[in-house]
């Protein structure tokens, strides 16, 4: 890779899913179950915490995602301002289908492994600039938390 290429794209933050109204009725009567619940209990403070996530919940769900731009440079992947340099990324793999993701095993302790949607056509360039910068090619799979949230509408 010559110091001029670099690739970019941008994506989503998130896939944006349309609820229905089902939905929120759902989401409103498992939160004041589980409040009226809590309260019948004596644990006041949980009912608080359950009202304010759900109130949470509906906001984010109906918020609209953020387009995010990514960089795979010279140095290595840049995601809006944050820089990964590729001596940093344990791993990485690139999944082809049902859509096209990178994944990059990092140093960080808290959620090491990111996933980010790439376009089609720059799959193989990606695997190409990686492995050409020395990181380890590992298969990586999306986190089962992740496809069950998706399941239930997150």
């Amino acid at each position: 890779m010559n110091s001029s290429e670099k690739i970019e794209w941008s994506a989503p933050e998130y896939e944006d899913k349309k609820r229905n109204v089902d939905w929120f009725w759902a989401l409103g009567v498992i939160v004041i179950a589980v409040s009226i619940t809590s309260i019948i209990y004596g644990n006041y403070f949980f009912a608080i915490l359950i009202i304010i996530s759900g109130i949470l919940l509906g906001f984010f769900a109906v918020k609209k995602p953020e387009t995010v731009f990514y960089e795979l440079n010279k140095k290595g992947l840049k995601i809006k301002t944050r820089l990964f340099p590729f001596e940093n990324i344990k791993a990485f793999w690139v999944q082809t289908s049902p859509k096209q993701v990178l994944f990059i095993k990092s140093e960080r302790l808290f959620m090491p492994i990111i996933s980010v949607p790439i376009e089609n056509n720059f799959g193989e360039e990606i695997r190409s600039i990686m492995l050409a910068h020395n990181v380890t090619e590992e298969e990586m799979k999306e986190n089962p938390s992740e496809k069950i949230m998706d399941k239930l509408g997150f």
